[in-house]
């Protein structure tokens, strides 16, 4: 018997953007190239409709979770802070329907990568906390974007990362150092328990986690793989991973029932 491919379907979370109008859920096409480039996946963008969405019917339909970046913040009330202008905008539906994504994906194993805000959210959606505005913290370097109307030169890579050895993230690099094109405003305050520590800037700020014990592959980064998946070595070795790991788990039944 000839067996098709394995072609996994990922779902990739979506912000709302008010235009025209209305309102619209999207995703940068930089994500939806990740999955397709990156593992030979093909994108499925979820609306942020909060629990309008049946997470449990999706989960079971999808074989991976991309968790994206976006220019929006997690609500600080969603970690026990107040709200204040320098960490705007925030996007509440976006975290309606994220955060219990996140949390209904591991609990599943289903594989999931986040990245940038995907990455805060992981760390909120497990009992974590931000910190806003990380360059405006005393020995911290300034994260952000540089001012250019070039995407090219914003996701430039530039930054150093330490990455821990012998963790999940050194085995999927191969390396102990790489580097990266990070650029964020936020940063993680108090890290969730359960989340294992991958990756540090070289001012101590966290730029990788894995969970601990998840049942499934469960990676989250500060920085922007999807952009450079096709040319960067460790962008393509972390898309990868993320693909190897849901062809791993849908192959799973299939072996069991021969």
């Amino acid at each position: 018997m000839i067996h098709a491919p394995f072609v996994p379907l990922v779902a990739v979370t979506a912000d709302v953007r008010p235009a025209d109008g209305y309102d619209w859920h999207a995703a940068a096409e930089s994500y939806l190239r990740g999955v397709t480039a990156g593992l030979g996946g093909v994108p499925v963008i979820v609306p942020s409709l909060g629990d309008a969405i049946d997470l449990d019917a999706l989960l079971a339909r999808v074989d991976g979770v991309l968790v994206t970046g976006s220019r929006s913040n997690v609500h600080p009330a969603l970690y026990g802070a107040e709200p204040e202008p320098r960490a705007e905008p925030y996007d509440p539906a976006r975290d309606a329907t994220t955060l219990p994504l996140i949390r209904k994906a591991l609990a599943r194993g289903v594989p999931l990568l986040a990245i940038c805000r995907g990455f805060q959210e992981l760390n909120v959606a497990l009992g974590g906390s931000l910190e806003p505005e990380v360059h405006l913290v005393e020995g911290r370097i300034d994260h952000r974007a540089p001012a250019s109307a070039s995407q090219d030169e914003r996701f430039a890579i530039r930054q150093d990362v330490v990455v821990v050895e012998g963790g999940c993230l050194g085995r999927i690099v191969a390396a102990d150092r790489i580097r990266v094109n990070s650029l964020h405003r936020q940063a993680v305050a108090r890290l969730a328990d359960g989340l294992v520590v991958e990756a540090t800037a070289e001012d101590g700020t966290i730029e990788a986690v894995s969970v601990a014990g998840s049942p499934g592959f469960a990676v989250a980064v500060q920085w922007h793989p999807e952009y450079w998946v096709t040319s960067d070595a460790p962008s393509h070795r972390l898309f990868a991973a993320f693909g190897a790991a849901m062809r791993e788990r849908a192959a799973r039944p299939a072996l069991a029932a021969e």
